[in-house]
């Protein structure tokens, strides 16, 4: 595309690459002042496809290339050889628009820690207020919650008998009973609260754009994948990029801003010339500033799903497996917005700690009151739920490399999960955790009974084991792009590129360390942070 003639788009104020989580706030919070032209790129489609916006349609939208990249993992030495699908949004509202709608801002301590880094400005008390701003909580504001904001948290709305006994069994095992995760301090068992309104899925587009599109100062585009930033020298002037027209050009007169995600935005300055020298190099793109920390530092959480057939109540399996059941299902939503078809794909959460020595919790528990194979697969036809555990601090780091120039070919992703010694014991400590409270009283009248990964399964080694067969991504990439001072971070503490004028990364790429559960709200704060301190250093 960097050949032949282009298009030209004109030209903006900020051009904005994504229009996902941070991107779709951005647009909003830029667009407010009038003499500003903002230009939103989104390489997918509007959000108009139905299971969009029905809660339980994750399902559908996942590995579903109308709304997913569809990226896959390289496969994993800690998975036991196995690759991942690793969903990333493709659609307006991006990963808001396909993920489990669960909002958590994570623990204070996390983002204190990003300040004792160095990162100024960015400890909890710097960052609540932007959580708050855009807040429309259910409840109602309070010194830690706010209300009027156009990003909806809601509570649950149906109730499973297996999940209320699971949180009675944690609080037996000292995990106590609590019905906010999102107070600065998480740790105990409740049922998370979910980006939704009335039942139906709460995305950002919905929640960011819509009420301003009419805005005559900004642009959305769509079907327009963008396919490297342009450069002055060491200035970012704008992008190139192709839609359903062809090749074409957008000129950015302040600011090119990249919310692609800590997928995208990396792959994304690689593409430019802004990364490692040596894989550049190798793959044919020619530097234009050395960053060596661009795609390293690649942090997830890893699910283990632990599953437990019972007896003497009724799961998800049961209700799925009957056409009465799926037939009850939809009339139950379609009539009052209620029951199955509203879940998230975890419902009940637990905050805990893998060995009494930490200091706060690093394992979250997202339970659910069903049971399968694999994601895609078919629900077990026996009653079941399955408790899956994450290791909130994971050592392991992974990277996103470019494989070519190709701007469409997807990039290598090598999360590295499991590849440190304390990695492995975290992992079969929250294994031994979670069989204590299947094994508490509580949960005595369901006959719980393991079948993943298995009783028989005990040592460290096995159990290190036996988590790399079962674990799967919970879908929170991040630190890809991270901030800091040193010689691998690639943006400071105002998220501005080291090294190149008018660039910034506004995502969870920016993480430094991954926060201390879900993190979708994060990135959200990162992004009304960030529209704050654009629209300082422009009038600065």
């Amino acid at each position: 595309m960097a050949g032949g003639e282009q298009r030209s788009l004109g030209d903006f104020d900020y051009v904005i690459v994504g229009a996902g989580s941070a991107g779709c706030l951005l647009a909003n919070r830029l667009s407010a002042d009038a003499d500003q032209r903002v230009l939103l790129l989104e390489a997918g489609g509007k959000d108009s496809y139905f299971w969009i916006h029905v809660p339980i349609g994750y399902l559908y939208t996942q590995n579903n290339p109308r709304t997913d990249w569809c990226f896959k993992t390289e496969p994993e030495a800690g998975l036991n050889g196995r690759a991942l699908a690793y969903p990333r949004g493709r659609v307006l509202g991006g990963c808001s628009s396909i993920n489990g709608m669960i909002y958590m801002r994570g623990q204070a301590r996390d983002y204190d820690l990003w300040r004792q880094l160095g990162n100024t400005g960015w400890g909890w008390e710097d960052v609540l207020p932007s959580f708050t701003r855009a807040e429309d909580f259910y409840r109602g504001a309070d010194a830690l919650h706010g209300a009027g904001g156009e990003w909806r948290v809601e509570g649950l709305r149906l109730s499973w008998e297996i999940l209320d006994a699971f949180r009675d069994a944690a609080a037996e095992v000292g995990i106590p009973k609590i019905d906010d995760f999102n107070r600065g301090d998480n740790e105990g068992c409740g049922y998370f609260h979910v980006n939704q309104k009335r039942g139906v899925r709460w995305n950002t587009a919905k929640a960011f754009l819509r009420p301003v599109m009419k805005r005559p100062n900004l642009t959305v585009l769509t079907h327009a994948q963008a396919l490297r930033v342009r450069f002055d020298g060491r200035r970012a002037t704008g992008v190139e990029l192709r839609d359903r027209a062809g090749a074409a050009g957008v000129t950015a007169r302040r600011e090119v801003i990249l919310a692609g995600g800590a997928i995208g935005s990396p792959q994304l300055l690689q593409l430019s010339g802004v990364g490692p020298g040596a894989l550049l190099q190798e793959q044919g793109v020619p530097l234009v500033h050395e960053l060596k920390g661009v795609g390293d530092n690649l942090q997830d959480h890893l699910q283990i799903r632990l599953a437990f057939k019972v007896a003497g109540t009724r799961t998800m399996n049961e209700r799925a497996n009957s056409l009465l059941g799926r037939l009850g299902m939809g009339l139950e939503y379609f009539l009052f917005r209620r029951g199955p078809l509203t879940m998230a794909p975890s419902q009940l959460g637990a905050f805990a700690r893998s060995d009494a020595a930490r200091d706060t919790p690093d394992l979250e528990y997202h339970v659910q009151p069903l049971s399968l194979e694999k994601f895609g697969d078919p629900l077990h036809p026996f009653p079941a739920f399955t408790a899956s555990v994450c290791n909130l601090r994971p050592e392991s780091r992974g990277s996103v490399r470019i494989r070519s120039p190709d701007p469409v070919a997807a990039p290598a992703i090598k999360p590295n999960y499991l590849s440190t010694a304390r990695d492995r014991k975290v992992a079969a400590e929250a294994i031994r955790l979670t069989r204590r409270i299947c094994a508490a009283p509580a949960l005595s009248r369901f006959a719980p009974e393991e079948f993943k990964p298995g009783p028989q399964l005990t040592s460290d080694e096995e159990l290190a084991r036996a988590a790399g067969d079962i674990g799967t991504t919970i879908f929170h990439p991040v630190g890809t792009a991270r901030m800091g001072r040193d010689d691998m971070a690639v943006v400071d503490e105002r998220l501005r590129v080291h090294g190149i004028a008018g660039l910034r990364v506004v995502d969870a790429s920016i993480m430094p360390i991954i926060t201390s559960g879900n993190t979708n709200a994060p990135t959200m704060m990162i992004a009304e942070k960030a529209a704050d301190m654009i629209r300082e250093d422009r009038h600065g």
